[in-house]
């Protein structure tokens, strides 16, 4: 052991110093983020750093980038999908936060584990911590649908199984001051594996948002066994870099795997849409990051409550492999251009028209579609995009909505397609009855015809323009000659780019 050791040659070796640094920051959040992530960077890298320093600089770091990573995340998630270079610049800053900072925590385990005591009672902390950082780099994985890097779920088995030796895994500790910071390293943990088994891969952005706070804000509800029981239905094998997974049965028991669940958050949770849907509006107590519209928060917990149930979500038929391809048109607007070319429906069978793309179908089901989106095209695609869709063996242009987004370990994107109809045509709409300036629907407005002929009870689907459908006001629509009236039923759903409704057909 050298008599003296070597004062670190780096500008943050004196406090006094790296906390004029951090208070000349930058005011732009995302310059003040990207230099934060640089000296958390440099403070890992210098190996003559103590622990319990390397520990403080890290944790001045952490509270300064607070406001700044907060701002970028709202940023991001106001970010229209077609400023594709902000969105990416927006989402590399906080990722590389967030991995610079889980590093970090990292890297003060690891002089702990190789014989440095220094931060052996902050080292609950430090340990929670960097399964936060994991998780929240998991989260902006997800939010680009994939794939997950396999070292973030090697790390955070690693670090669990770090705290259960050293019987701190339970204790109650202030993970971060104020009142939102009381945790656990076992709560941490299992923040990480609900949200992994969330299927947040079949929810947009901001959605994705919504789960992940509800996820956190829960935390302390999940459930860990020993076992599979109720309420206690997946597992992680904390010695695998796999993603967590629904138990299966006979699945092995081997001492690294831990199996949890939703426990007492399911029924909180079905608590919790009660109260929303009855204020219409979110409790003050739970906190989503932002303002969100009580009924699309509703929509997510109702997401959140499928997939933690003790049931895995049915498929509504069964898949079959195939290898056909598809040729989509993306957009409401462009659909119906596309469609008004071919008015009538029997001659609806043109080719690769303008602004079209062609996709690989890998399997095919009565619901939908799966297919691989090739890597030059789809900017566009996000979940909940409308697409107009032609196979190689139709002569009809169907409807259909993307309802999933992952990556393959080729980083080739793979959606999950919902079918709405297999045929579809333009129709012209008009306000029927009472007519005002206030009405949503327009006189000549097209819409698209879902429905072939009306269901047994009369009723037919259209997609609408966007914010168009209106409870009250029926609607009068022209096809064939034929005039009819439209009696609205039901909004089957409202997205970013059209209205889903269900009306009832009246001959006039």
């Amino acid at each position: 052991m050298a008599l003296f050791a070597t004062k670190p040659d780096h500008p943050m070796v004196d406090i006094k110093q790296a906390k004029i640094f951090i208070a000349e920051l930058p005011a732009d959040a995302y310059k003040a983020l990207e230099e934060i992530t640089y000296w958390l960077d440099s403070v890992t890298r210098t190996e003559e750093f103590k622990a319990d320093h390397r520990f403080m600089l890290a944790d001045m770091l952490d509270q300064a980038a607070k406001n700044h990573q907060r701002k970028l995340s709202q940023d991001y998630l106001a970010t229209e999908r077609k400023q594709k270079f902000l969105e990416t610049r927006l989402w590399k800053a906080m990722s590389d936060f967030w991995r610079a900072l889980g590093d970090a925590y990292l890297r003060c385990i690891e002089q702990y584990q190789a014989g440095s005591t220094a931060i052996k009672k902050d080292l609950p902390i430090v340990v929670a911590r960097a399964m936060r950082a994991l998780t929240l780099q998991l989260k902006w994985q997800l939010l680009r649908y994939g794939p997950i890097d396999d070292r973030i779920w090697g790390e955070i088995g690693s670090l669990y199984q770090f705290a259960e030796t050293r019987y701190f895994v339970t204790d109650d500790i202030a993970v971060y001051p104020g009142a939102h910071g009381a945790s656990s390293v076992q709560v941490e943990f299992l923040k990480a594996a609900m949200l992994g088994v969330s299927s947040t891969d079949g929810l947009a952005p901001a959605r994705q948002e919504i789960a992940e706070r509800v996820v956190a804000h829960f935390g302390s509800l999940f459930t860990m066994e020993d076992q599979p029981t109720d309420g206690c239905n997946y597992f992680l094998d904390l010695a695998m870099r796999e993603a967590p997974a629904r138990v299966r049965k006979g699945a092995a028991k081997t001492p690294t795997v831990r199996f949890f669940g939703a426990g007492r958050a399911l029924p909180a949770l079905y608590k919790l849409m009660q109260e929303i849907k009855q204020k219409d509006g979110v409790p003050s107590e739970v906190h989503l990051g932002g303002n969100f519209e009580a009924d699309l928060v509703v929509s997510v917990l109702q997401h959140l409550a499928m997939n933690w149930s003790d049931h895995a979500p049915a498929r509504d038929s069964e898949r079959r492999k195939i290898a056909t391809r598809l040729t989509v048109l993306h957009g409401y607007q462009e659909i119906l251009t596309g469609l008004s070319l071919h008015s009538d429906l029997a001659a609806m069978d043109f080719d690769a028209p303008s602004g079209s793309e062609s996709w690989i179908v890998e399997n095919i089901s009565e619901g939908g579609y799966g297919a691989i989106i090739p890597q030059v095209k789809g900017d566009w695609v996000r979940v909940d995009s409308l697409l107009g869709l032609k196979t190689e063996t139709s002569k009809f242009w169907g409807a259909g909505v993307i309802r999933r987004i992952t990556r393959d370990k080729f980083r080739q994107r793979c959606v999950g397609i919902q079918l709405l109809s297999k045929s579809v045509t333009t129709v012209r709409l008009g306000p029927a009855g009472h007519i005002s300036s206030l009405n949503a629907m327009r006189e000549g407005d097209q819409a698209i015809l879902l429905s072939v002929a009306p269901d047994q009870n009369g009723e037919i689907e259209l997609l609408l323009r966007v914010g168009s459908f209106t409870s009250g006001q029926s609607l009068e629509m022209n096809i064939d000659g034929k005039s009819y009236l439209l009696k609205p039923l039901k909004l089957v759903e409202g997205a970013e780019e059209f209205d889903w409704a269900k009306f009832a057909l009246i001959e006039m």
